[in-house]
């Protein structure tokens, strides 16, 4: 199984902070953005790959993370891919990568696919052990109110957990359950990313290829636990760090 962490974004919203750093190597609680996010799927054996996927502006900031890497990535193979973009007006988007990285690396293996400003204050390996059982699985977490989740994309699902409804930012949403840039792909399913960006199906935000999937495909959700913080913002970032300073201090 691969782990391939989306960080070829250009986080404008974060300016100046991101105008030459990359936002997945900020720093959260004292180390950067992407060690929170491995470090949570540190209790996985099935993966035995890291790939990253970033932009040409950011590349060399990643391969200089990845050589000082192992004592977050353990022994674990990590690769950074360079998508050759300069800015957001050439950049790929975040499906437009996936499907870059799989045919660059040539994955032939089951897909774990996240976003590197996405944190969890939870182990994921319950995600990874389900993955396994469900096949193309969707992190979803549940944010308790019907007004907060229009923020989000709304999903809803039957009693064997399997999706019958997403929409982005809903009106008149169906659950409180939030789609979260969490993804597994079975090997068998990864040709589909192809057909979707092909078929001129647009290439950004993870989450439409999801949308296009499920009435035609099984996708289940998984319900993740703990805490979930989006990092879009300065706003949320100062939440983050407040948020693992006091998760490490416990």
């Amino acid at each position: 199984m691969k782990l391939l962490i989306l960080a070829a974004g250009y986080a404008t919203r974060l300016y100046p902070l991101t105008l030459n750093q990359p936002k997945p190597l900020l720093e959260v609680a004292g180390k950067p953005m992407i060690n929170h996010v491995i470090e949570k799927f540190a209790a996985c054996p099935e993966i035995d790959e890291i790939a990253i996927v970033t932009n040409d502006k950011f590349t060399s900031h990643f391969e200089k993370w990845a050589a000082q890497s192992a004592g977050v990535c353990g022994s674990r193979r990590v690769r950074v891919f360079n998508d050759g973009t300069r800015s957001d007006a050439d950049k790929l988007g975040a499906i437009g990568d996936i499907r870059f990285v799989i045919q660059k690396a040539g994955i032939d293996d089951d897909l774990i696919v996240v976003a590197g400003d996405n944190l969890f204050s939870d182990p994921l390996d319950g995600y990874v052990k389900d993955a396994r059982e469900k096949g193309i699985l969707l992190g979803v977490y549940d944010v308790g109110s019907l007004e907060e989740i229009k923020k989000y994309g709304n999903v809803a699902v039957d009693a064997s957990g399997r999706l019958t409804h997403f929409e982005e930012k809903p009106k008149n949403p169906r659950s409180t359950l939030a789609a979260l840039a969490l993804y597994h792909y079975p090997r068998q399913t990864l040709p589909l990313i192809g057909e979707y960006v092909r078929a001129g199906n647009h290439p950004d935000q993870p989450g439409r290829l999801i949308q296009w999937l499920y009435p035609n495909h099984p996708v289940f959700a998984h319900r993740v636990g703990g805490l979930w913080l989006d990092i879009g913002s300065k706003e949320t970032l100062q939440e983050a760090n407040k948020v693992f300073a006091n998760l490490k201090k416990s």
